[in-house]
C-alpha cells in the first residue's frame, strides 16, 4: 500500500530550536513532544483543495505558536490517503498506534473521514474534519471527540437553494458525485428546494473523478430544469460546469449552482466561465484587511488564495494548541473540555464555538461570482450577497440525530 507521509517544514523545524525554552517541562505532555496529523488528498481531484493548501494552513497555525506549545515541540505529520477509505484507516490506525499521534486535525473527502472517525472514536482520540462536509460526522457518526469545522453539507445547501428557489428557479435536476457527501448534499439541497416550494425533476450520479459528463448532461438538458445543481466539488465540478458551457445549458437558460463550488474551482474555470455562479462558502480571503494580510503569506506559499477548508484547517489546528496551552496538557478529556470551553477567534472564523453534536458554529456566507469587467484582477472573483447567521446556518439540534444530543 502506498502511503505518502511528511512532516513540518524546514522553516517550523527552525522555530523550535530558535524559540525560548520554557522553564519547566510539563510531565503532563505525552512524550514531551504533541503531535498532530492531517490526511488529504495530495495528487487526487481534490488535490487543489485540500491538498498541500490544507497541510501549508496547518503549518502556519503551528508557526504562530512559534512551533511550540507549553514549551514543548508541536509536529506536524501529513499524508496522502488516495481517496481511498481504507488508505485512510490505516493510516489514522498507525498513527495512534505507533506514531504517537495526539490529535488528526482534517481528513480530506467523507468516505476516508468516516472511516478514520470510527478509529478516533475508538481510540478516545481528538479529531477535527474541515474538508468533509457529509452529515453524518455530525447525526449517527457522531463521537466526543470529533468536531466538524468549516461546513456542511446543510450549510451550502442551506444558503444556495434557499436564494435560488426565491429567485424564481424553482425546478432542480442534480448532478451528483457518487459517495457519502455527493448524497448528503443531493438529499439537503434537494430538501430545502422543495420546502420552499420547488420541485426536484431527478437526479444523476456520476463516479468521483469522471472525465465525461454527456451523458448526464444531455438528460439534464432534456428535463428543461431551471437549476443545474451540480453536488460534487474539486475536478468534478470544474469539468461539469466546463462541459455544460459546451453543451450551451447556460445559454439556453438553465442555471449552475456549485454546490461545494469553492474559490479554486472559479480561478480554473476563469470568471468568463463562472460568471454569475452562486457559492456558498464559511470564508473568502478578501473579506477585510486581516483576512487579506493572512491570505497573501498563504498565496506566498501556495500560489493560490485559501478555500473555506483551508481556512478550516488553520483554524481549527490554532485552536486545538490554544486548547491544549490552556489544559496544560495534550490529554485528551482535559484538551476536548478546552476546546468546547474557549471560543473559536482567529483571523477568518469569530466567536465560533463547539456544541454538543461536535458541530463548530459560526456564519456562512453566500457569494455570486463576479461579471469579468467587475473583477480588479486575479482572485477578486466574489461579491458578497449575504451572510447567514451562526444560529441560522447549520442543522438545528432539535433535528439533530446525533446519540450524544439525544442523550
Amino acid at each position: 500500500m502506498r502511503n505518502h507521509v511528511g512532516a513540518l517544514s524546514a522553516a517550523a523545524l527552525c522555530l523550535w530550536m530558535s524559540a525560548p525554552q520554557a522553564h519547566a517541562q510539563p510531565a503532563a505532555v505525552s512524550d514531551g513532544v504533541v503531535r498532530v496529523g492531517v490526511i488529504e488528498d495530495m495528487s487526487g481531484v481534490f488535490a487543489s483543495i485540500t491538498g498541500q493548501g490544507a497541510v501549508t494552513a496547518a503549518a502556519m497555525a503551528i508557526e504562530e505558536f512559534g512551533g511550540k506549545v507549553l514549551g514543548l515541540p508541536v509536529e506536524l505529520l501529513h499524508a496522502d490517503h488516495q481517496n481511498k477509505a481504507d488508505i485512510g484507516a490505516a493510516t489514522a490506525r498507525k498513527w495512534f498506534d505507533e506514531d504517537k499521534v495526539d490529535a488528526i486535525l482534517d481528513v480530506a473527502t467523507s468516505s476516508p473521514a468516516l472511516a478514520v472517525l470510527e478509529i478516533a472514536k475508538a481510540k478516545k482520540k481528538i479529531l477535527t474534519l474541515s474538508s468533509p462536509g457529509s452529515m453524518r460526522i455530525t447525526n449517527e457518526a457522531c463521537g466526543p471527540y470529533v468536531a466538524h469545522w468549516a461546513y456542511d453539507s446543510y450549510a451550502v445547501a442551506h444558503g444556495t437553494g434557499n436564494t435560488l428557489v426565491k429567485q424564481g428557479l424553482d425546478s432542480w435536476y442534480f448532478v451528483t458525485a457518487d459517495y457519502a457527501f455527493g448524497h448528503s448534499l443531493e438529499k439537503d439541497a434537494g430538501d430545502f428546494v422543495t420546502a420552499s416550494g420547488g420541485k426536484v425533476l431527478g437526479s444523476i450520479r456520476h463516479p468521483v473523478g469522471t472525465n465525461d459528463f454527456a451523458s448526464a448532461l444531455l438528460q439534464v438538458q432534456a428535463s428543461k430544469a431551471k437549476v443545474v445543481a451540480l453536488a460534487n466539488a474539486g475536478g468534478d465540478t470544474m469539468n461539469a460546469i466546463k462541459q455544460a458551457t459546451e453543451f450551451g445549458l447556460t445559454d439556453g437558460g438553465q442555471r449552475l449552482a456549485a454546490l461545494a463550488g469553492m474559490i479554486n474551482d472559479v480561478h480554473g474555470l476563469g470568471l468568463l466561465g463562472a460568471r454569475g455562479l452562486i457559492i456558498t462558502e464559511a470564508v473568502y480571503w478578501d473579506m477585510n484587511d486581516e483576512t487579506r494580510a493572512w491570505s497573501q503569506r498563504f498565496f506566498q506559499r501556495v500560489k493560490a488564495m485559501p478555500n473555506m477548508l483551508q481556512a478550516g484547517v488553520y483554524s481549527s489546528v490554532r485552536h486545538y494548541l490554544r486548547a491544549v496551552q490552556a489544559a496544560g496538557t495534550d490529554e485528551t478529556d482535559a484538551v476536548m473540555r478546552k476546546m468546547r470551553e474557549i471560543p473559536v477567534n482567529d483571523v477568518f472564523f469569530k466567536n465560533g464555538y463547539i456544541r454538543k453534536d461536535g458541530r463548530m458554529v459560526h456564519d456562512m456566507h453566500l457569494f455570486e461570482v463576479k461579471q469579468p469587467s467587475d473583477s480588479k484582477g486575479p482572485w477578486d472573483y466574489y461579491r458578497l450577497i449575504n451572510t447567514i447567521p451562526a444560529e441560522e446556518a447549520f442543522q438545528p439540534l432539535s433535528t439533530s440525530r446525533c446519540p450524544l444530543v439525544k442523550n
